[in-house]
């Protein structure tokens, strides 16, 4: 098969929601284990985003319910849609950018309503909000996390993605001490800081 065949029918098996391991995809598809790996990275740099499960029983699953970053709008793109209404004197022009304007705005707020309602204090929204925005330009994240077994720790994260795991928020994120990926739970986050920095996730060293 052809190396966008392969990407599609790998997409498909995954889309099912059933967890393949690497040796699975690779027989299926008939390609090695590590085109697979590779094929993984490059759904993730198209924003499709792929959790692994470590373990002897681990594998590759679609994640599900996800705000993929280059995806997200917010009310800083609405301000600007404002601007071009104010600037322009085509009023056809003017009149479709409202339109736009308004479905966005219905968008947003149907989207908010949504998530917030998975959402239980005023401290967790704003480490919601604080990580989708360092989701959305990159930023690297420095939290106060709480470990069930070892208790608390400082990290530095680099953000990748929101997702909901039973009706909880998780974000999927890169551990710069562990040099590692590692999932976090939003209501295991103490405090969240975003950094000057920013990281670029093309280069980000994802272990399998």
């Amino acid at each position: 098969m052809a190396k966008f065949s392969n990407l599609l029918v790998m997409l498909e098996l995954l889309n099912t929601g059933r967890k393949y391991s690497v040796k699975e995809l690779s027989s299926l598809l008939e390609i090695s284990e590590r085109v697979i790996r590779e094929y993984k990275v490059f759904l993730e740099e198209a924003g499709i985003y792929v959790d692994t499960i470590r373990g002897p029983y681990g594998g590759y699953i679609l994640r599900k319910n996800i705000n993929i970053p280059p995806l997200l709008i917010d009310k800083a793109d609405v301000d600007i849609i404002k601007q071009m209404i104010k600037n322009t004197t085509n009023v056809k022009l003017k009149s479709d950018l409202q339109n736009i304007k308004n479905k966005i705005n219905k968008n947003l707020l149907e989207l908010e309503n949504k998530n917030n309602s998975f959402i239980d204090t005023e401290e967790e929204l704003k480490v919601y909000n604080a990580l989708n925005k360092a989701i959305k330009y990159y930023y690297k994240v420095k939290i106060k996390y709480i470990n069930l077994q070892h208790g608390e720790s400082v990290r530095t994260i680099y953000p990748l993605g929101m997702y909901l795991f039973q009706e909880e928020w998780w974000c999927s994120s890169y551990w710069e001490e562990k040099d590692d990926m590692r999932q976090f739970h939003i209501k295991r986050i103490l405090e969240c800081e975003i950094l000057d920095s920013t990281f670029d996730p093309r280069k980000i060293n994802i272990k399998f």
